[in-house]
């Protein structure tokens, strides 16, 4: 346990360094500490704190720098959180208003990467359930054919067909009729058993092109479940803590693109519940060792579907963060509860 001047000190050193981002020596912690310390007093404190690896010492000068572990306990126990300004909420209310789903989590993403310099993150609900607007086959070439499948939350996937023989453009126009005046307006799983028991009565010579058709759908609608939309990655080129390690950088962004790693994380923050902080190696991710995560849920009709997040450096303004992904996340379960009625 700390006493109560250390954790002044230890408070102070931390805002300022978040502040400047310059290593912070005894006499600015006791200028801006509000202690009345001599400067050998501020020194001993510091060299406990050190010890304790709240702090550490650069190489390059006499000043002292935060650990992740002096960030833990500086946001565990010493952080004062700021409530955002109501101009940045209306902003993002009016941001999230009168939006498909789809529209919803890329805007959010979006929100939180402008408000924060950072990079916004958003995990997508779990599609359970996907309903078909509009089915379409496009003739390519002989036996080539682009499947264009448009779902009612807006979503458009393209797939390419290979079929056994050619089909003329009539063929073509009346499997795409036939589709859609049988199939729209209910979701992929209905669709896939009803196809599957009115094959007999589909014309033969078009049952290869349903049959393939309605696997390219499925593997396109399975390929689309739970993501992550990320905005605002190039902000991290222009932070100096990590622009400075190209090969870190590198290998950060090698992870945004490969997705599999950074969801293991989102998914286990959201199985935790409530704002999630992760500081530098916590995350169990080497490339996000000099980064923070922070993540809200979302909801939609009273469950937890999905969360909204941060990803920056460590040396990042938590109190000022923090409510800016709690307040995102609260008014994106908002608006979707509205639109589902709920």
């Amino acid at each position: 346990m700390l006493n109560e001047r250390s954790k002044t000190l230890l408070k102070t050193l931390i805002e300022r360094y978040i502040a400047e981002g310059q290593p912070v020596g005894s006499r600015t912690l006791s200028r801006f500490s509000g202690l009345d310390l001599s400067a050998a007093t501020v020194r001993n404190v510091m060299a406990d704190l050190e010890e304790l690896g709240f702090i550490a010492s650069p190489h390059t000068s006499a000043g002292r720098v935060p650990t992740p572990r002096g960030y833990r306990f500086f946001v565990d126990s010493l952080l004062t959180i700021q409530p955002l300004e109501s101009e940045k909420i209306h902003t993002i209310e009016d941001h999230l208003h009168l939006s498909t789903p789809r529209q919803l989590i890329r805007k959010a993403s979006h929100l939180i990467s402008e408000l924060t310099h950072f990079a916004g993150i958003v995990l997508t609900p779990h599609k359970t359930s996907i309903r078909v607007k509009h089915i379409e086959f496009v003739g390519l070439s002989e036996k080539r054919i682009l499947l264009i499948l448009v779902t009612e939350d807006g979503d458009v996937q393209n797939r390419i067909l290979l079929t056994e023989r050619p089909y003329s453009p009539s063929e073509l126009t009346f499997a795409t009729n036939y589709l859609n005046q049988n199939y729209i307006a209910h979701d992929f799983d209905h669709i896939r058993e009803r196809v599957m028991d009115d094959l007999i009565k589909i014309r033969s010579d078009l049952r290869e092109l349903v049959t393939v058709a309605l696997s390219a759908s499925d593997d396109a609608t399975r390929e689309d479940g739970r993501q992550y939309v990320i905005s605002g990655e190039r902000n991290l080129l222009g932070i100096e803590e990590l622009s400075s390690n190209m090969k870190r950088l590198r290998e950060l962004f090698d992870l945004f693109e490969q997705q599999t790693a950074l969801m293991q994380l989102l998914d286990i923050s959201q199985r935790a519940e409530g704002i999630q902080i992760f500081i530098g190696g916590e995350s169990g991710l080497a490339p996000l060792d000099e980064c923070s995560v922070i993540t809200a849920p979302y909801e939609a009709d009273g469950q937890i579907v999905g969360l909204v997040g941060v990803i920056g450096p460590t040396r990042m303004a938590y109190e000022r963060v923090i409510p800016i992904v709690d307040i995102t996340a609260r008014l994106l379960s908002s608006t979707l509860n509205h639109q589902t009625g709920s």
